[in-house]
């Protein structure tokens, strides 16, 4: 006989993990659709805590106020997903939902109990958040670098499970080299992305909080930052392997920006670019990104 949890999953998150790219509203909402009515119980919103392996820190509080709204007039239709602890439960999925509860005025939330174990309940918390684009990047850097170290998986393995391209993963998990001061401006979303994976591939502190200040400051531009960057004075961490075309160098910072923004390999020269894609699933991704219909 299959246990709940079993039941509730169909694959288990190790077989997910394994075989192809996860999706956790499929996920929440297998368990969600097959649990029975009876399993769904309201829990005490002063009974839960945090899931320890939640990687958002920080959460919009306008947006919050909004489901809150949404709450107190509809109530909460989705449960979350929680687990019993030794005192109380941990929340598995569903923080946004309870934090808005509380804002709400309610006393209770609706409940599935499940038994996930610690390196499960890492994953559904990196896979909630990711997959719902609540993370910044230093969030989404710091949980890319937790899932790799519990599940052993390289960058290309862990960007084939999650649908990203492997650039993307390396350079993410870059910016966890950059200085404790700089992460806050990113988190602060007072320096972009890709300002500052630039800087991340610099070794020396000084001269990248003297850019970052730049940046700032004076508006340079990614192009600007990346010619500056180029320059034999400034040591780098990460060498590039790869020998760019003369012709070609000239659009490299465009290639950056467009990589960055359709997380697709791209490739720009001869007053044209190309991009690449894994299927029709993937192409239609990236229309719905560049705002191109039917």
């Amino acid at each position: 006989m299959e246990t709940p949890r079993r039941r509730a999953l169909g694959k288990g998150l190790e077989e997910l993990f394994s075989t192809e790219v996860l999706d956790f509203n499929e996920l929440e909402e297998k368990i969600v659709e097959e649990t029975p009515k009876e399993e769904i119980v309201e829990v005490r919103l002063d009974e839960l805590r945090s899931n320890p392996y939640q990687p958002r820190q920080v959460f919009d509080q306008e947006a919050l106020n909004e489901l809150a709204l949404s709450i107190q007039e509809h109530g909460v239709f989705q449960p979350i997903i929680v687990k019993k602890s030794i005192k109380g439960y941990e929340i598995i999925a569903g923080e946004r939902r309870v934090k808005a509860s509380r804002i709400a005025g309610r006393d209770t939330i609706p409940a599935i109990i499940r038994d996930f174990n610690d390196t499960e309940m890492m994953e559904i918390a990196l896979l909630e958040n990711l997959q719902r684009e609540d993370l910044n990047p230093i969030e989404e850097a710091t949980a890319y670098q937790k899932i790799m170290e519990a599940k052993n998986l390289t960058h290309e393995e862990l960007a084939k499970v999650l649908g990203k391209s492997q650039s993307y993963v390396t350079n993410t998990i870059g910016l966890l080299r950059l200085p404790d001061e700089i992460k806050t401006l990113v988190v602060e979303d007072k320096l972009s992305m890709t300002h500052a994976r630039i800087l991340s591939k610099m070794s020396d502190t000084d001269t990248i909080n003297k850019l970052a200040n730049r940046v700032i400051n004076e508006g340079l531009s990614v192009r600007d930052l990346e010619e500056i960057s180029k320059g034999n004075e400034i040591a780098k961490i990460v060498k590039v392997e790869r020998k760019v075309k003369e012709s070609d160098k000239e659009y490299k910072y465009a290639e950056e920006l467009l990589c960055e923004k359709l997380d697709a390999k791209v490739r720009v020269y001869k007053n044209k670019f190309e991009v690449k894609f894994r299927d029709v699933n993937d192409l239609n991704r990236i229309l719905e990104i560049l705002n191109v219909g039917k």
